[in-house]
């Protein structure tokens, strides 16, 4: 029998998979020509997944924002990250599935001293690159007001050496995107008297997926159960949070006027000894710490009100389970139930 030979066929077009099959087009009005269908996205929507590299569009209408770029001689927007493709009004964007904190004025932060210079610290606070702490950006025991002295200088290393944990404000931010802190606040300064834990899904932003984001209160107290007291809770925007037994300071009150502020500052903010703390306490602050992993476990946004109730979800469970919490694991199936209750808490 002949072998017949045919010409062969081209290639079928790789189309890409939307994640939902129900989203809608950005804009009902965008028409691209056929041409531009085979070689480019489709159609423009919310829940697109798209990769470092890959062409979004070349419509002189939409305008880029951050995670695209040109490349040169061109015209298209091509994503520079992997991400999820958003857009406000005309702009497009593309949200990073896993990217390092982005600090912003103001936000509150929990960092760790790495190196000691001259007349600053160093301070990792899960950004791409270090922040810093000028020695002038801290309340000094003996008045607040005064400048800065060489002696200051020498004895650097007994306000904060490295290793140390503290919780700052960023001030001001740099032209290569790094960050300045401050600590001239009572409540910001060094941390003890507690357990620290990073969580992923960092960012600050309500939208994305998991992780502590920005909210009206980043700093809080749980009254826990079981003879643990008060706990607490600080979610640093960065993604680091410091769980702590709740202290209040000797001879301060709540509120203390900036003419009294340098009384009130004294050598026993920046002690590294921690206070004795018993086992209740470290059994809720435990507690705490893997309900807060168990949000971001499963994708859910982590603030006051969350944690709040994902905790009493979870002695509600163990009250309904018998366990009282005695050596019970709070992830997986418990940590699930966790937080299904909680969201039906908040949703009821």
């Amino acid at each position: 029998m002949p072998i017949a030979i045919h010409k062969p066929l081209p290639a079928a077009p790789i189309t890409r998979h939307e994640v939902s099959s129900d989203v809608e087009n950005f804009d009902s009005d965008v028409d691209m020509d056929s041409s531009a269908r085979s070689s480019k996205r489709p159609r423009l929507s919310g829940n697109f997944i798209v990769t470092p590299g890959e062409a979004i569009t070349d419509d002189s209408q939409w305008m880029r924002g951050h995670g695209t770029y040109i490349p040169p001689l061109t015209t298209t927007i091509t994503s520079s990250v992997a991400g999820t493709l958003h857009k406000t009004n005309k702009l497009l964007s593309v949200t990073p599935l896993r990217a390092r904190y982005t600090p912003e004025i103001g936000d509150l932060i929990v960092g760790r001293i790495v190196s000691v210079q001259s007349r600053r610290w160093q301070v990792d606070i899960a950004a791409p690159l270090l922040a810093a702490l000028p020695l002038s950006a801290i309340n000094l025991p003996g008045g607040i007001l005064r400048k800065r002295t060489a002696v200051d200088e020498l004895n650097i290393r007994t306000f904060f050496t490295e290793g140390d944990l503290l919780v700052a404000e960023v001030q001001n931010l740099f032209q290569d995107g790094s960050a300045a802190l401050h600590t001239r606040s009572l409540k910001y300064g060094k941390l003890r008297n507690g357990y620290f834990l990073s969580v992923t899904g960092t960012g600050g932003s309500a939208g994305r997926r998991g992780g502590v984001t920005r909210s009206r209160r980043q700093v809080f107290t749980i009254n826990t159960a079981r003879g643990g007291g008060e706990v607490d809770v600080i979610l640093g925007v960065n993604g680091f949070v410091w769980i702590a037994k709740h202290v209040e300071p000797a001879g301060q009150g709540k509120d203390v006027s900036i003419t009294r502020l340098e009384e009130s500052v004294s050598r026993e903010i920046y002690s590294s000894q921690n206070e004795d703390i018993g086992v209740e306490t470290r059994r809720e602050i435990a507690r705490v710490a893997e309900v807060i992993r168990a949000l971001v476990e499963a994708g859910v946004r982590v603030d006051e009100e969350m944690v709040v109730k994902a905790y009493e979800a979870s002695l509600d469970i163990d009250a309904d389970d018998g366990t009282d919490g005695a050596g019970e694991f709070l992830g997986a199936e418990r940590g699930r139930r966790i937080v299904e209750a909680a969201l039906g808490e908040i949703g009821g």
